[in-house]
């Protein structure tokens, strides 16, 4: 990845942290799950007036063109035709649903953003009226802004010159709701060309209320190349226009990252929710015999690793294993209450297991979707010790934690097995170092280095905190 892009990774991986990101949405986002452009929607409309709409650049001005001609009717047909179709969303809009965004904005009248979100369990609210402002769906996970309308009321979608100039009169509450947004969250626009007048409009206002202190904003370009192009004098012309455009969007606080191909954009998404579950740590283990150690000095060092953990603003994720959770578990709140304010919260998910589940496969069927749940919202999975007590004499290793390093690796998340602690653990070490390509990047020589350091046997437990902290350090910058 280019400079640039690193860099904006790492700022929007901050902003999305402190909950202060936004998502404004193009046509191109939507393109590439089969719904047509501008251009293509108008194409047929065009063709009734005996316009050639590739010599056209003022599409709002075809669309008001036809209106003055036909009438509002078969408008209003093309958009059903051609995006009521159900699509299916694309996996940038997969991706941008599973990260912690509340506030998405679009002009595109289909219902991708929402669908993808539903699609991850999370209730949306959707707002494409003024009236829907004035109502709040309960236990709202998103807001999805359609300021241009939704195909089910394509008779009221912004399409044409007038729709466009009665905007700032009908539609004031989202010109309101939209700069105030602009104001207090971080955007990234994708898929979007900044030709849209509305938009223009708003930003401008933004601008000339906050002159130099605007909040600074992102969009994703595809840098123009020579095989996009008809002619050496086409190409030249759009990438001195690209470049100008780029430094007009400088006004607005809007800095540019450009890209070589759209499936870069993919990466550059799949990169920044990657890094970002790698900030939450699951912790896996139970123990019943603590040997190498003894106990005094596991809950001392399980105590002092969930410290460590919270202050270097990793979130732990926990079961709560017997024998092992509540040690990390109440060093982690100590971390909580001495280095953020005690916000609990926002930095521990504690998921203590059912127990009064009687019936065996009721209960095997219930921890299966808990473990999921639970492993899901985390990027790094630590497997420790693994052991329990069967029939009352006899310890064995936990198949309880393999469940968990199956899901684990099943989910994508980063293994760390500390195979010294014995157990399930150093046998699910063996199992990855004997095979480091399946579950790690060969070519991270370092990473490899520090996890086979896990397997070292340490005198005390609190010896194996630096190795850890280095690994998933490591593997958080991957």
């Amino acid at each position: 990845m280019t400079r640039d892009q690193e860099s904006f990774i790492k700022r929007f991986l901050s902003e999305l942290e402190d909950n202060n990101v936004a998502i404004f949405a193009g046509a191109g986002l939507s393109s590439s799950a089969g719904y047509v452009n501008w251009k293509e929607l108008l194409r047929p409309l065009a063709e009734e007036l005996n316009l050639d709409i590739e010599e056209e650049q003022d599409l709002v001005g075809v669309a008001q063109f036809y209106l003055n001609e036909n009438g509002r009717n078969r408008i209003s047909q093309q958009l059903i035709d051609e995006i009521a179709t159900a699509k299916q969303p694309t996996n940038n809009h997969n991706i941008l649903s599973r990260l912690p965004i509340k506030t998405y904005w679009t002009t595109n009248y289909d219902k991708l953003i929402e669908k993808s979100l539903e699609g991850v369990n999370k209730v949306v609210d959707v707002k494409y009226t003024n009236n829907h402002l004035a109502i709040t769906k309960k236990k709202r996970d998103a807001i999805v802004y359609k300021m241009h309308g939704d195909i089910d009321h394509s008779d009221n979608a912004v399409l044409t010159k007038d729709d466009y100039e009665r905007y700032s009169l009908k539609m004031t509450p989202y010109i309101t709701a939209l700069s105030g947004d602009l104001v207090s969250k971080t955007f990234l626009f994708l898929g979007f060309s900044f030709t849209d007048p509305n938009l223009d409009y708003i930003m401008s206002r933004v601008r000339a209320y906050f002159e130099g202190h605007q909040r600074q904003h992102y969009c994703i370009f595809k840098e123009y190349n020579r095989n996009d192009f008809d002619s050496i004098t086409l190409y030249e012309n759009a990438k001195i226009k690209q470049g100008l455009l780029i430094k007009d969007l400088l006004r607005f606080q809007v800095k540019t990252v450009l890209v070589n191909s759209y499936s870069d954009i993919t990466e550059i998404l799949s990169k920044i929710e990657r890094q970002f579950k790698r900030k939450t740590v699951f912790f896996s283990g139970s123990a019943h015999d603590f040997t190498p150690f003894n106990k005094s000095d596991v809950e001392s060092f399980l105590c002092s690793l969930g410290k460590v953990l919270i202050e270097r603003n990793y979130k732990i994720s926990s079961g709560i294993g017997l024998g092992i959770g509540n040690a990390l578990i109440t060093g982690a709140i100590q971390g909580v209450y001495e280095y953020h304010n005690g916000h609990i919260g926002d930095h521990i998910n504690m998921k203590p297991f059912p127990q009064h589940i009687t019936g065996k496969v009721e209960r095997d069927n219930t921890w299966a979707k808990y473990r999921k749940e639970i492993i899901g919202s985390a990027g790094i999975a630590i497997f420790f010790m693994g052991n329990k007590l069967v029939e009352g004499e006899t310890v064995i290793t936990a198949d309880g934690v393999r469940k968990e390093f199956e899901i684990a690796h099943q989910l994508g998340l980063a293994l760390v097995p500390i195979g010294c602690s014995g157990f399930m653990a150093k046998e699910l070490w063996q199992e990855v170092m004997e095979n480091v390509a399946e579950y790690y990047d060969g070519s991270n020589q370092e990473l490899i280095t520090a996890i086979s350091e896990l397997g070292v046997e340490v005198e005390r437990p609190e010896q194996l905190i630096s190795k850890i902290i280095n690994v998933i350090d490591l593997m958080s910058k991957e």
